[in-house]
């Protein structure tokens, strides 16, 4: 029995020795889109990880949260060495984590979250120190491409042979910004297309053009009985993003 007591002692007296050496380090993540603003509530946020970089474990997971950010600045304005892009409500996920000794780290961030299709992961390395907190913007990730949604066709949908198809679909940047002619984000810089195929095979190039509404590009086609796929992609040749949607539909 007293062998267990000294041992109980000896391990809370490590674990309080331990404790009291670790320092809470604060890092700000943020996550921006490639030519755009920065991901956040709007768009369902970016799932950041922070993981120790020799073992894998998980240090610290969450949102980002709060606005895009200041259009103005970010898009119109020259930035300065040293100044911050991000205002206090822009979007970003603020870890605190308790370490004892400086940890290298990886720093993922999955965006945006909640397009499936459209995310990507991007990541970057460095040393967290305890107690040197990294704030301001933070840990910048940049997030390149465009998100592409097929609104016409739905998925499956059969269509008769003598309807002319529809093809509509809703493309911003990561960040949710919108697209339109002449606007920031100009639609008549972008190439939008859709290819259609069957039995794995292309066998249309549609150009895809801008609409009133913003964000929406469409094109239409008549299409003999069969089966096919349908890929609407988006390209910018000036920045390189890129975005894809697929669906299949059934023409009888």
């Amino acid at each position: 029995m007293k062998l267990s007591i000294t041992r109980l002692f000896f391990l809370l007296s490590i674990f309080i020795f331990t404790g009291l050496n670790a320092q809470q380090t604060s890092v700000m993540v943020r996550a921006k889109a490639k030519d755009a603003k920065f991901i956040g509530s709007s768009i369902g946020g970016a799932k950041i990880y922070i993981k120790n970089a020799e073992t894998g474990e998980i240090l610290a997971e969450g949102l980002t949260t709060g606005s895009t950010g200041n259009t103005d600045k970010i898009m119109n304005s020259p930035w300065k060495r040293n100044e911050d892009l991000s205002e206090e409500n822009t979007a970003g996920f603020l870890a605190n984590i308790d370490i004892d000794e400086p940890v290298f780290v990886t720093v993922e961030a999955h965006a945006p979250i909640n397009k499936k299709q459209a995310t990507v992961i991007s990541s970057t390395q460095l040393w967290l120190i305890p107690g040197k907190d990294i704030t301001g913007d933070g840990v910048v990730l940049e997030v390149p491409g465009f998100v592409v949604d097929i609104l016409s066709p739905q998925t499956h949908e059969r269509i008769p042979e003598t309807n002319e198809v529809q093809i509509m679909a809703n493309i911003v940047l990561m960040c949710g910004c919108p697209v339109t002619e002449g606007g920031i984000w100009d639609a008549n810089q972008y190439e939008v297309k859709a290819l259609i195929s069957s039995e794995g095979e292309q066998i249309q190039e549609l150009e895809m053009t801008v609409g009133e509404k913003p964000s929406t590009f469409s094109a239409k086609k008549n299409l003999n009985a069969g089966l096919y796929g349908i890929t609407v992609y988006a390209f910018d040749p000036v920045t390189g993003n890129t975005g894809v949607d697929k669906t299949n539909i059934i023409i009888n």
